[in-house]
């Protein structure tokens, strides 16, 4: 091949490249069943989970909302879906540290899972959202994620067929943006994760691994883990200053930016431990590859700075320790098996 040939390839080969880098990826597609979402507690969890019902109406809303969350019209270049950030093959949560939104914008944090989230009492990591009405709505008006705006998206919506009729079984006359929230938010709360091993052992309806029961009487004394996850869903849904994101011992603002009180910097709302096996990486940030360096982070006792948590102590725990707390970990994300 002659050099100007090879200097030709050389650009074409560069220009593909550039090309499948800028693509977005392959919208994830529903391929859910239909039991997964019918809203029906699990061993370990609350019986009823709050806020369902499986009437006329809400099963009405779970179809409006079922459809919008795989549907990137919600996003303003019509490349990102909600399932782009909470896929449901992870445990409907990111898989990338920071997920992209559109134009290849990062977002700020990593997306968590969204399983359980009907028993949460604030949403986000920061807690800036009271209600899962007012949460997902804020993505699709978010400049790195969705990029447009609720009323943007209700106009497209009120163009097809398909989803007028959606909205008029939900409830609404015309396509709004009010009946777009409740859909999304029932769609989320059916999202249930229950009926672990830990949950039938814990009720005498199974047994443990050595290893895993060692691990859950390290998650219940003393590696303390119990003193931020606790409860059914294995979170106090408070706010901690656990040292992720420190940069010079200063920690970033987290929950302090909502609130504005100064002795919330740093704090992030604790995470369930539900399925957590299957939503790396972690933190809020997504800075941890995996459950082992979860432990190793807290048996270390965190990052030093002003606001540390002060729950937050160096754990004596060996490394057979830190594999059992793994074990337990991850049968503790074996929902209903």
């Amino acid at each position: 091949m002659s050099h100007a040939g090879r200097l030709v390839g050389a650009a074409l080969a560069f220009a593909l490249a550039l090309a499948q880098q800028a693509a977005p990826p392959p919208l994830p597609r529903d391929e859910l069943r239909d039991d997964e979402l019918a809203g029906a507690s699990k061993l370990g969890l609350p019986d009823p989970i709050p806020g369902l019902s499986n009437d006329e109406r809400a099963l009405a809303r779970l179809r409006l909302g079922r459809r919008l969350f795989f549907d990137p019209q919600l996003s303003a270049d019509r490349t990102v879906s909600c399932a782009t950030c909470h896929p449901p093959e992870h445990a409907f949560a990111s898989p990338e540290k920071l997920p992209r939104g559109v134009g290849g914008r990062t977002c700020a944090r990593n997306a968590p899972t969204l399983f359980n989230r009907a028993l949460g009492t604030a949403q986000f990591f920061d807690g800036r959202a009271a209600t899962l009405e007012a949460q997902v709505v804020m993505p699709i008006e978010s400049h790195d994620e969705m990029a447009t705006t609720v009323d943007e998206v209700v106009k497209r919506l009120a163009r097809s067929a398909e989803y007028r009729a959606l909205f008029a079984a939900a409830g609404a006359a015309e396509p709004d943006g009010a009946t777009l929230a409740a859909a999304l938010a029932e769609f989320v709360r059916r999202l249930i994760a229950g009926d672990s091993p830990i949950d039938r052992f814990r009720a005498a309806q199974g047994d443990l691994t050595a290893v895993e029961r060692h691990g859950l009487w390290l998650f219940e004394s003393k590696a303390r883990c119990w003193r931020c996850h606790a409860g059914p869903n294995f979170s106090d849904e408070q706010f901690h200053t656990t040292g992720i994101g420190v940069v010079d011992g200063v920690a970033e603002p987290g929950r302090a930016a909502i609130t504005r009180d100064e002795s919330d910097r740093g704090r992030f709302k604790t995470p369930t431990l539900r399925m957590v096996a299957r939503t790396a990486p972690y933190m809020h940030d997504g800075s941890l590859a995996t459950l082992s360096d979860v432990v190793r982070y807290y048996q270390r006792g965190g990052n030093a700075n002003d606001h540390l948590d002060p729950l937050l102590k160096p754990l004596e725990l060996s490394d057979d320790d830190v594999a059992a707390l793994v074990a337990f970990l991850e049968a503790l994300s074996r929902s209903g098996e």
